[in-house]
């Protein structure tokens, strides 16, 4: 598709256990559902973009189960003392050139990647 400019809208991922996924999801994460279809999908709002939950079968164009989502925090290490250090499977939390990161797994294994916001550099004000 070059010429046409894409904006991503959201991810889904493929669950063996939904309920289990919705639970991480909004209480570990703390995103709000949007759209649910019981035992089908859960959507839940990521800010511009949504995340998608679906039982695995419940559609006929399944896709790969490779995935990684990635989430923008303001503060990497308020968010993983929040989720727990034990919950963390790699990391680099004191990176200078490049963003401070964190991974979890969800309950199925995929890889959530947080990513610590960069601080806009502040400007310097010209003196006359």
């Amino acid at each position: 598709m070059p010429g046409t400019k894409l904006r991503m809208a959201g991810v889904e991922l493929y669950f063996d256990d939904l309920a289990r996924a919705k639970k991480f999801y909004r209480e570990t994460l703390g995103l709000r559902v949007t759209d649910e279809a019981a035992g089908h999908h859960v959507q839940f709002n990521a800010g511009s973009v949504f995340v998608c939950l679906e039982r695995k079968g419940a559609e006929n164009y399944p896709s790969q189960d490779k995935a990684v989502l990635f989430f923008e925090v303001a503060d990497i290490a308020r968010a993983t003392a929040a989720l727990g250090r034990d919950r963390i499977v790699g990391s680099d939390l004191s990176s200078k050139r490049r963003p401070k990161w964190a991974v979890v797994h969800d309950p199925e294994g995929h890889n959530v990647l947080l990513l610590e916001s960069r601080k806009p550099r502040k400007r310097k004000s010209s003196q006359r």
